[in-house]
């Protein structure tokens, strides 16, 4: 099944020859396939389960559902004077589900803001800095990768053999190059590229180089033959991701950690988004860096020990993945049926089933990925995680998942009819008003007209009201995470100080602003073809270079130009005041071509580095294992794409 591509390594340093087999012997592990349609949910007794789990759940569930209660009867009394059309109810029940959605953000994020200010001890006796515990059984840290840069990965790959090695204790970590890549000349490039990284570790070289004949099931089918195929020689493994680096302190802790605690079936830190050049990828790290603790730190305290899976970057208990998240093919209809894409989500619930604990644990630190160049590389992985969330709806009915778990998929789910939903709400929301004011397209012209207006002579406080509730609760997220920062003195100095993060936090709330349009449009269009039944396929991805020529832009975004120049006019001719109310989407849809080749811009992603706005700790002072990985990156003589 497996192409043997490496028997001795070429001559060291010291002139010699160091043989190493190319492939560990085989120490296989059962994983059966997992049935959707029956079992049942064990729940033993798990010591890592956090107390008071059911009062925490409790308050941010009760919460987010009060204060929807509360919003949707301040609509209901707005729309109730003649009754509730049919038109009206769909607005109601919009309202009530994308308000739902933000509320239970928000009451996350307080809980996590409340828990940075508080900087309690980590999970499960865990410290981010001090004395290292030491680490007696044998962890696999797993690369798969599809066609990616073999020097880069490569230089990554070295990068943590030698943050391992500077801990003492390499020889209890190994490293596998799990190769899916089609392309000839990259398969050989990788070949290559392996055989180079052991010459230059010399003898403590623990890297191995696998390639599998076919890529069935992609990502989690390549991850599934380790573990059928070597699982049992090692009780724990790590996923990286091709952009993932990881200090040898934070691969030894979450070692330990497992090893200490025998219900854990996964750790997951939170990875920051580093080495972005590009504008959107430093506005991406730098959101990532000033707003993602808040969130995680609030998700991680109402999951508990029902954690979700992102992926990568997380310690994984052997042999409860192997006896639990064996993926089955999903039935139905193309695209639905099939793989299973987004196998993260899944792999969780189905863990959680047999009952081991998941634990989320953002303070870490020392786990790091890169982001997407530009909003189109950006949408183009969405693209293909539309088509993994939505197929988690055929997940959902499995038999004996805890419901934090379905929670979990029915959130992955909603994230992406969040932006049609979006749209069908500001639709509507011109609809009513219009036809009230007697618009007709033989006479489109009405002077002054503004859906606001109409809304506030209908209870003109109730809807300010609403309005600045649900604008609070979006941007309150965005509040929290700068608090958080600048009142923590050493990520305030790291992001270039309290004036420096308040612009940042200003720039990039524009940017995602002008940018929210073409994401909304283009990931209902997604869903859209989702549901017809157009595949997604599998591409790699690109890692630094974001820009693309203009007949490409106009290829993409074009018709976007057009539906918002469409959108523009017809506005205008109703009314230049509806025009005006519409011009942030209208704005974003005319303008996409010029703010996807600004956001994909190293000019201008240089220029705020030079400024040191969209700034993190990692980039002013990064840690040793990524300033090494960066020197091994440069040059880069082989490219995959």
């Amino acid at each position: 099944m497996d192409t043997v591509s490496l028997q001795e390594d070429p001559p060291g340093p010291d002139g010699r020859r160091h043989v190493l087999p190319a492939l560990p012997p085989d120490a296989p592990l059962d994983m059966p396939v997992q049935a959707l349609d029956r079992g049942v949910l064990a729940d033993p007794p798990r010591p890592t389960t956090p107390p008071n789990m059911a009062w925490r759940r409790f308050a941010v569930i009760g919460s987010a559902v009060l204060l929807t209660a509360v919003a949707t009867y301040q609509l209901w009394w707005l729309l109730r004077g003649d009754g509730i059309d049919p038109l009206e109810g769909t607005l109601l029940v919009l309202f009530v589900a994308l308000f739902a959605w933000i509320v239970q953000s928000f009451v996350g994020a307080i809980a996590g803001f409340v828990l940075l200010l508080q900087r309690r001890p980590l999970r499960m006796g865990m410290h981010a800095t001090g004395p290292l515990p030491q680490v007696s059984s044998r962890t696999a840290l797993l690369v798969p990768v599809y066609n990616e840069d073999p020097q880069r990965v490569a230089a990554g790959l070295q990068a943590m053999h030698e943050s391992l090695a500077a801990t003492g204790q390499l020889q209890r970590f190994d490293f596998f190059l799990l190769s899916d890549t089609r392309r000839p000349e990259i398969q050989a490039a990788e070949a290559a590229a392996v055989a180079a990284l052991r010459r230059r570790l010399g003898p403590e070289a623990r890297v191995y180089y696998r390639l599998r004949k076919d890529n069935t099931e992609r990502k989690a089918g390549n991850i599934a033959d380790w573990v059928r195929r070597w699982g049992g020689a090692w009780p724990q493994f790590l996923i990286l991701d091709a952009d993932s680096v990881m200090s040898g302190d934070t691969l030894v802790r979450l070692a330990a950690a497992m090893e200490r605690h025998d219900d854990v079936a996964l750790i997951q830190t939170l990875p920051v988004i580093v080495n972005g050049s590009t504008l959107f990828a430093r506005m991406q790290q730098f959101a990532g860096r000033v707003y993602g603790p808040v969130i995680a730190y609030g998700v991680a305290w109402w999951h508990g020990a029902e954690s979700n899976y992102w992926g990568h970057n997380a310690m994984i208990r052997s042999r409860a993945f192997a006896a639990c998240a064996g993926l089955p093919e999903l039935r139905g209809v193309k695209p639905f049926a099939g793989t299973v894409l987004s196998h993260d989500f899944v792999e969780a619930a189905l863990m959680r089933r047999g009952g081991w604990a998941l634990h989320m644990v953002p303070g870490l630190g020392g786990s790091y990925e890169e982001g997407p160049p530009s909003l189109t590389d950006m949408l183009v992985r969405d693209r293909r995680w539309c088509q993994g969330n939505l197929q988690h709806g055929g997940v959902l009915p499995a038999r004996g998942l805890h419901w934090v778990s379905r929670w979990h998929l029915m959130i992955g789910i909603g994230h992406y009819f969040t932006a049609p939903m979006w749209a069908m709400l500001m639709i509507v929301g011109i609809s009513i008003p219009l036809l009230h004011a007697g618009f007709s397209w033989d006479r489109p012209s009405l002077a002054g007209f503004t859906p606001t207006a109409y809304w506030r002579e209908q209870d003109g406080d109730r809807f300010i009201g609403v309005f600045i509730v649900t604008m609070t609760m979006l941007l309150a997220p965005k509040l929290m995470g700068y608090l958080a920062t600048v009142v923590d003195p050493v990520t305030r100095r790291g992001c270039g100080g309290a004036l420096r993060v308040a612009a940042g936090v200003l720039l990039e709330t524009l940017l995602a602003a002008l940018m929210a349009p073409v994401t909304m449009y283009v990931q209902s269009r997604g869903v859209a073809q989702v549901l017809a039944g157009k595949d997604s396929g599998w591409e790699s991805q690109r890692r630094d270079d974001g820009g693309l020529p203009l007949r490409e832009l106009l290829r993409l975004y074009g018709g976007m130009t057009l539906v918002g120049v469409v959108a523009g006019v017809a506005a205008w001719m109703v009314s230049p005041a509806l025009a005006a109310w519409m011009s942030p989407v209208v704005l974003g849809l005319v303008l996409s071509i010029p703010i996807v080749a600004l956001g994909a811009s190293r000019a201008a992603g240089l220029w705020l580095r030079r400024r040191r706005l969209f700034a993190t700790p990692e980039e002013l002072s990064p840690p040793p294992v990524l300033v090494r990985a960066g020197e091994l990156r440069e040059p880069r003589s082989v490219k995959a794409n």
